[in-house]
């Protein structure tokens, strides 16, 4: 990868970790479920149960870093 293939990409240089912890500060286990309905945000929340569920399951992962990169935008206006 180039260097100006890095900057369009919105994800590089942020960890699941960090981006998981983000959205759980600003909306909350119970609004990430209403928006995403996904147990990992229903059954007994933790950043940990949620990283090990979006590191083995792909749909799930670019489902929440979907929403992140939305939020992102939002925050910059």
């Amino acid at each position: 990868m180039n260097n100006n293939e890095h900057n369009n990409n919105p994800l590089h240089g942020v960890t699941l970790e960090k981006l998981v912890t983000e959205l759980q500060a600003h909306y909350g286990w119970e609004k990430l479920d209403e928006m995403l309905r996904m147990n990992c945000f229903h059954e007994k929340p933790s950043i940990n149960s949620c990283l090990k569920f979006f590191r083995k399951t792909p749909w799930a992962r670019e489902k929440i870093e979907k929403l992140y990169i939305n939020f992102r935008k939002n925050q910059t206006k």
